[in-house]
């Protein structure tokens, strides 16, 4: 074990260059069995020694293991928390929000073309489409005499959408996922 005695001596960078050869090794096999890099290891390791030192050179820090397997441990839970942190910034990845922007306007586009086509075919058209009702419960809803009467006016209703999409020279992909 290191005490403090030891921190203030010349054979502080010896006990440095002994972790490395020890104890990296072993850091950054964990680390890249893990999905981390060698860059990642090194910075963790480094950030583990630095508090490994802070804690002994306050006086009253005993490890309950050997250095090499407590400054390990510190290791294992520093990579922890950096895969905390990682976690949250890829939570908050930006390709996600300008994804659901982009998805959010198309849907806007269309509500827009819809109502530009018709207040009825708009309502129309989102029964059939979007409350899945059958043509039958269509043409009763809307007062059509028959069934066939409602797909007809559904089939003028898209033709009135493909038009102003047409004349607004819009693509069917640019609703499109």
């Amino acid at each position: 074990m290191l005490v403090l005695e030891d921190i203030t001596q010349k054979n502080r960078s010896a006990r440095i260059a002994d972790w490395y050869e020890k104890v990296f090794p072993k850091v950054g096999a964990y680390i890249k069995r893990q999905g981390g890099s060698l860059e990642e290891a090194k910075e963790l390791f480094q950030e583990a020694l630095v508090i490994y030192f802070e804690k002994i050179s306050g006086g009253n820090f005993q490890p309950d293991k050997s250095d090499d397997a407590y400054l390990f441990g510190m290791v294992k839970h520093l990579w922890f928390k950096h895969l905390q942190t990682q976690q949250q910034w890829d939570d908050l990845d930006p390709t996600d929000t300008r994804e659901e922007l982009t998805a959010e306007l198309r849907v806007e586009k269309l509500v827009l073309l819809l109502k530009q086509s018709g207040q009825r075919c708009l309502e129309l058209l989102q029964s059939f489409y979007y409350e899945r009702l059958s043509m039958q419960k269509v043409s009763e809803r809307f007062g059509y005499k028959s069934e066939r009467s409602a797909t007809v006016q559904k089939y003028k209703c898209l033709e009135k959408l493909r038009a102003e999409v047409k004349d607004k020279s819009l693509n069917y992909e640019d609703f499109l996922d």
